[in-house]
């Protein structure tokens, strides 16, 4: 084939898992804390690059989010991706997996033609691994998860093989798919010291609401389908007994313990 359109879709995460939670809305204070490229996006980008380079063609790497994310899209410049895409505007603002993939395929559609899409598995931050599906669902293409290994990409087809809890299955799909990709399907390659510096002078170009049309009750909060009740910390565990001695001894106090609470 003459070569590949591939997108990626990335996102910026907290770089820390202590991050506080604001309690009136539900959401992550972002702002407080180093953001990273999510982990699992890395390995898209790595992938996608390596395919361009087998195949041929232009990987585009796409991001949702504030105005900060624009770094995030940077480091995937760094890496050599072609061309980077910022979605951001208010409006996009609060949206669950379903309002984010639906704006999502509104902006892959407006990058098309394309043959491969591919996505992180899941975010370190929201840990659903939704988006990839729910984007392939809207762009009305396939799409297959877990994905370990890309085997082949000729004739218009694709074949790979996915990691399951029980096995491994090799599948072939037509193109254009969606993917979401695991740890074990490389290993990201380092930004340059070229490419950070060509990164920091490419050009990254912005999409809005009003540069992708759509319906606007299905962005952000108002096309959430999922809301945020309330937040809590769980109390921390207290009381306890602990038990000391030898092997011996302590075996024969944890049973007798087991027989006074009747769990044998």
């Amino acid at each position: 084939m003459s070569g590949l359109n591939i997108i990626v879709c990335i996102k910026q995460v907290p770089g820390t898992t202590e991050v506080e939670i604001d309690r009136e809305t539900g959401r992550l204070k972002r702002e407080q804390v180093e953001a990273v490229v999510n982990p699992f996006d890395e390995y898209g980008v790595e992938e996608g690059l390596r395919l361009r380079e087998k195949h041929g063609g232009k990987v585009k790497v796409i991001s949702m989010g504030p105005a900060m994310a624009e770094t995030a899209l940077r480091n995937a410049l760094a890496m050599g991706c072609d061309e980077a895409w910022l979605i951001t505007d208010r409006v996009f603002g609060g949206a669950d997996t379903l309002a984010t993939s639906y704006t999502l395929s509104l902006c892959v559609g407006k990058l098309a033609p394309f043959d491969i899409v591919i996505c992180g598995l899941k975010t370190t931050d929201g840990d659903t691994g939704q988006v990839g599906p729910e984007l392939a669902e809207h762009l009305g293409i396939p799409h297959i998860c877990y994905v370990k290994e890309i085997q082949e990409v000729n004739n218009g087809k694709i074949r790979l093989k996915r990691i399951l809890d029980d096995g491994v299955e090799t599948l072939e799909s037509q193109l254009p798919v969606l993917i979401t990709v695991t740890k074990e399907i490389n290993q990201p390659r380092l930004p340059s010291l070229m490419g950070r510096l060509r990164a920091q002078k490419a050009q990254v170009s912005t999409i809005t609401s009003a540069d992708i049309g759509g319906d606007s009750q299905r962005f952000g909060l108002a096309g959430s389908a999922t809301k945020v009740i309330n937040v809590q910390t769980p109390e921390p565990k207290t009381g306890g007994e602990k038990v000391t001695g030898d092997s011996e001894e302590l075996a024969q106090k944890i049973f007798e313990k087991l027989l006074e609470c009747k769990v044998i």
